[in-house]
């Protein structure tokens, strides 16, 4: 049976959705990457602005490297883009690859703009991803004015999408089998990775929905670990009162335990709930010992703000477009709007840019 956090409560609830679908046309899901930063026109390494459409992930470096007569490993990625969309992101290469970059153009995938940079990409050098996404068949009615308006003023709950724990809770099952030290003998280690994470991710989504259902989505607590906006350093929360204020001004927000050996430490109040989480799914602290850097603990914001989002009624449907930081999920506004379930088919791949916690 899933966890409930899989499909965790949502902040609109009580207004009705558009219904509708996604991902008829590739053409009706684009994803294009904000880049930590751009190539600085020198170095060892090309970077290559690819649009692509119609390559799975997985598949995606081998594509590119051997059309360049490259090793896989040689071609690094800031993060996964799913095959279902068109899309556009940084991809680098050798310098020396230089001379056959005409012959990366060809089924869906193009190159649209080269520059040189001193270091290769790698998971993670990315700020975040601009969406443009279509709801067809949705319904005209449904009051998403109401709905955007709330997040944009409001944030919306940072959640990990359906995609971060696998075909009917798969992946997290795995990865509690790994913590059990009960993994199956032959797991990739990608794989294994991947699977510890994802619990990580559920137990997180079952903290912040403790926090929707109780009403404290937008209160700071006693002991909360806080975070500067949009980025910034970890500190507790010890003057609520002064706390809150600077909340509410958008100068922080309250940042929800990815769970690990090394998670910066809440107090108080804000503490005793993160350890309840803990046990009532039938784990501790201690848990997550035992694997080295893979699972060391982080803080994970607990709202986003998007302030570029925006919608648009077409003949075809619903257009939003929004920007979300790296790690947060398109499927997650989506389901406030459209108040269906996203299934993972439906799900772009994770692409948080993160990396393993």
């Amino acid at each position: 049976m899933q966890h409930p956090a899989m499909n965790p409560p949502l902040f609109t609830a009580e207004l009705p959705g558009t219904g509708g679908r996604i991902r008829t046309h590739d053409e009706d899901f684009e994803v294009e990457e904000v880049p930590s930063y751009e190539p600085c026109g020198t170095g060892e390494h090309l970077y290559l602005w690819i649009e692509k459409k119609g390559v799975a992930p997985e598949f995606f470096a081998q594509t590119i490297a051997r059309r360049l007569g490259t090793h896989p490993g040689n071609v690094g990625t800031a993060g996964l883009k799913d095959r279902h969309a068109v899309t556009r992101q940084w991809v680098s290469v050798p310098k020396e690859c230089e001379p056959r970059i005409s012959k990366i153009d060809d089924e869906g995938v193009r190159v649209l703009k080269t520059g040189l940079h001193s270091n290769k990409l790698k998971p993670g050098h990315l700020r975040g991803n601009r969406f443009r996404i279509l709801i067809r068949e949705a319904d005209r009615t449904a009051p998403v004015d109401t709905i955007l308006d709330r997040i944009r003023t409001q944030g919306m709950p940072n959640y990990y999408g359906p995609q971060r724990f696998g075909r009917d809770g798969g992946t997290v099952d795995l990865g509690l089998q790994c913590l059990a030290g009960k993994a199956p003998r032959r797991i990739r280690p990608f794989l294994f990775r991947f699977a510890l994470s994802s619990v990580q991710s559920l137990l997180f989504n079952d903290y912040l929905a403790r926090r929707m259902k109780d009403g404290l989505f937008r209160t700071v607590l006693d002991g909360d670990v806080m975070t500067k906006w949009p980025f910034g350093g970890m500190f507790v929360a010890k003057d609520v009162p002064a706390e809150q204020a600077r909340f509410d001004a958008r100068e922080t927000v309250t940042a929800g335990p990815m769970f690990g050996k090394k998670t910066f430490p809440a107090e108080g109040i804000a503490a005793e709930r993160e350890a309840v989480v803990l046990h009532d799914n039938g784990l501790s602290i201690a848990s997550f010992g035992g694997f080295g850097k893979l699972v060391l603990g982080t803080r994970r914001q607990n709202l986003v703000y998007l302030d570029d989002l925006v919608s648009a009624w077409e003949p075809d449907g619903l257009r939003l477009s929004f920007t979300l930081p790296a790690g947060s999920y398109a499927t997650v506004l989506l389901a406030e709007v459209m108040k269906t379930s996203i299934s993972e088919d439906d799900a772009a791949p994770d692409e948080d840019g993160e990396g393993e916690q």
